[in-house]
């Protein structure tokens, strides 16, 4: 088995950007990549349930969530939403709730860490915002890699 983020570095050194943030990794998949899509939220998931239920072959969702560990934005009924939709993965600047259920489903997922609180649904956050955090832009239709080593963004789709 490859190292995905190390090597696609190696192999795109002009093209990718480093996430200078550590995230762990919950989900069962560990290495995805794929089409950026945004959240802009803040302790409120309505929007990360709201995409969980869109076509998302060929995409990651990228949440910021303020890196606020106070309430979890994902847990295991909406991570069966996403892969139910074909997702590869989600990335959450922030936390995640259902960890030991999550770790056996076939989705990428990246977070901060993990909180037993789930979040408030007020219907708050905005959808395909350019987001900042570890010190790079995510923006929407780019290209984002994630496995244990860590996370990279890059302009277009890149492989190995």
């Amino acid at each position: 088995m490859q190292s995905l983020t190390p090597d696609l570095c190696d192999a795109y050194p002009d093209k990718v950007r480093v996430v200078e943030t550590d995230f762990n990794s919950y989900g069962k998949r560990r290495a995805f990549g794929g089409e950026i899509v945004t959240v802009k939220c803040f302790e409120d998931n309505s929007l990360v349930k709201a995409q969980s239920t869109q076509p998302g072959r060929g995409k990651v969702l990228v949440v910021d969530g303020g890196g606020s560990s106070r309430r979890a934005l994902l847990g295991d009924m909406i991570g069966e939403a996403f892969i139910e939709n074909g997702w590869e993965g989600i990335i959450i600047y922030g936390r995640i709730r259902d960890a030991n259920i999550l770790e056996t489903m076939d989705l990428g997922v990246q977070a901060l860490g993990t909180v037993p609180i789930k979040s408030t649904r007020q219907g708050l956050g905005e959808l395909n915002v350019v987001v900042h955090f570890g010190g790079v832009d995510f923006i929407p239709g780019q290209f984002v890699y994630a496995d244990i080593n860590g996370v990279i963004i890059s302009p277009e789709a890149i492989s190995l």
